[in-house]
């Protein structure tokens, strides 16, 4: 089925995001994966290419363009490649909109020029050890102190948490306020107190810095408050639709380009001298994934167009997120199953595949709580 939602310029980008891909990325992702962290190098190539602040006004050094479908196209290529560990979605998709939205003019003058040309990596510190989903768990809190807030408390499980210049913390500045009462404040590279626990040792997307983070007595200078004070809760929910369908964007990538890999391998690989393709229970395998592929994609397709007209709402979003991203995690169990023994290895993509998109039914709220979402918005 003919895709219906990109134009010629679409395409046009997507032929510059495969040549980004071809020269600065998957020469070098083995060794990042083994380095467990990406080059800077590669974050700057991105800036110089325009891959960057795709959205953010061309004032600050962006695109200027506030069309998502770059952005789609931009993870889908990127998730084709195998290549998650360069966290372009994270920086410009779920970061960017706080600094573009919230951000005052001072703000973003100061951040917005360094966020486009990949000398400021971005993080957003929002989990916990004890409080992930649930923002009203969160103690990680921010004293008063006239000129500046006296930031104290951790974070786990921190995307770009090593390499990022800038991390946007969420904290609670009200304490009777719960959920009320959290605040986004902004923490730079350098600020005394703010120290990096370990890489996270994760079973994929090993090229994906994730830190703990750690906050003793950090200073941050009132002009680092992003949006309004206690205000962190509602910035945080208007801007969890287009998270959301970034990752469900890349699940239902991921998932067409395992079916695409185990068509193949399938039609190759022999099993008492005939092709596993002429295996009626293969081709029902196949066929079935095939059609949860197409009609997830025509699903997906509507919602990338609704939000680049700004008519994607909250339980949409979070349809789109669970339910593609549980079918990228049976596409790729059963995809690794038909490769045999042979998906068990590291260096099958399907193998790799499998344990890195494992995380996306978790992060981004996990499929649980998106049912819950949708579930109040039908049942109250």
């Amino acid at each position: 089925m003919k895709r219906q939602i990109f134009a010629p310029e679409h395409d046009a980008f997507r032929e510059t995001v495969r040549a980004f891909l071809a020269r600065e990325v998957l020469p070098y992702y083995e060794q990042w994966e083994k380095d467990g962290i990406v080059s800077r190098d590669a974050w700057r190539a991105a800036g110089k290419q325009g891959l960057l602040g795709l959205a953010v006004p061309e004032e600050y050094g962006g695109g200027g363009t506030p069309d998502f479908r770059y952005s789609a196209v931009l993870a889908e290529e990127f998730t084709r490649a195998g290549a998650p560990g360069l966290a372009l979605g994270l920086h410009n998709d779920i970061i960017g909109p706080y600094l573009t939205g919230l951000a005052t003019e001072e703000q973003k003058r100061r951040w917005l020029p360094g966020f486009c040309d990949g000398t400021l990596i971005t993080a957003i510190a929002m989990t916990e050890p004890g409080a992930g989903s649930d923002l009203q768990g969160i103690r990680t809190h921010a004293e008063d102190k006239g000129d500046h807030w006296l930031l104290n408390g951790s974070k786990t499980f921190i995307s770009n948490g090593i390499l990022a210049d800038l991390v946007v913390v969420v904290a609670k500045t009200t304490p009777e306020g719960g959920a009320r009462g959290l605040s986004l404040l902004v923490v730079e590279r350098g600020a005394d107190g703010f120290e990096r626990g370990r890489n996270l040792d994760k079973i994929g997307q090993k090229a994906q810095d994730t830190a703990e983070l750690f906050f003793h007595d950090v200073r941050v200078p009132k002009e680092n408050l992003l949006g309004e004070l206690n205000g962190a809760f509602v910035h945080l929910m208007t801007n969890l639709a287009q998270e959301r369908l970034s990752i469900a964007v890349s699940a239902i990538a991921a998932a067409e380009h395992l079916l695409e890999i185990t068509t193949e391998y399938v039609k190759e690989r022999e099993a008492f001298g005939r092709p596993l393709a002429t295996k009626q229970h293969i081709r029902f395998e196949i066929a079935e994934m095939a059609t949860e592929c197409a009609v997830t994609r025509t699903f997906l397709d509507r919602c990338i167009e609704d939000h680049s007209n700004g008519q994607l709402d909250a339980v949409h979003a979070s349809m789109a997120k669970w339910w593609a991203t549980e079918l990228q995690k049976r596409v790729a169990d059963r995809c690794l199953q038909l490769h045999g023994g042979y998906g068990y290895m590291t260096e099958y993509p399907i193998a790799r595949a499998f344990t890195d998109g494992r995380i996306q039914t978790i992060y981004g709220g996990t499929t649980e709580i998106m049912k819950e979402i949708i579930g109040r918005s039908l049942l109250g």
